[in-house]
């Protein structure tokens, strides 16, 4: 085996990081569930996982209020680099630190084009209050303010 090879052999994948990455969800995590039943507990319906398309975007918020052209994304603290939660990977750096800041970058172009588009968008950490994160979304739809980026949590 080449020095070359080697390098991509380190990065395999082995059976029980397989099954790591596969349990890790892309919609109905916890706080987001805790989120979504307060909303729903309070009057407000809304789209989950609905995708807006939009030109040269697609962004896909994790609880979207259509009419009210409200998107909220509850961001990760590993996958969304949180400044008070989110950790570096120790193995693989080469892979993950590259792929966390595309993430970023991704959150900001996606942020910029529903703006654009007319949207109100609000970004929540995970590790917030659900009841905290909730009373900001309806205090937002219940004011109907212009399109503007609301964070929660510092912009990446």
């Amino acid at each position: 085996m080449t020095p070359a090879h080697a390098k991509f052999e380190s990065l395999a994948p082995t059976p029980g990081r397989s099954r790591i990455m596969t349990a890790i969800r892309r919609r109905d995590t916890r706080p987001e569930l805790a989120i979504r039943s307060l909303l729903h507990s309070a009057g407000k319906r809304y789209r989950v996982d609905f995708r807006v398309d939009l030109d040269g975007a697609r962004p896909r918020p994790d609880i979207v209020f259509t009419r009210a052209r409200v998107a909220v994304f509850v961001d990760g603290c590993f996958w969304h680099c949180c400044p008070e939660h989110g950790t570096q990977p120790g193995v693989n750096q080469a892979y993950w630190q590259p792929k966390l800041e595309r993430n970023i970058a991704r959150d900001r172009a996606n942020d910029s084009a529903l703006i654009a588009a007319g949207w109100t968008v609000i970004r929540v950490w995970e590790h917030e209050p659900p009841d905290q994160a909730a009373r900001l979304i309806m205090g937002i739809l219940d004011n109907s303010q212009p399109a503007q980026l609301l964070l929660n949590h510092p912009a990446g």
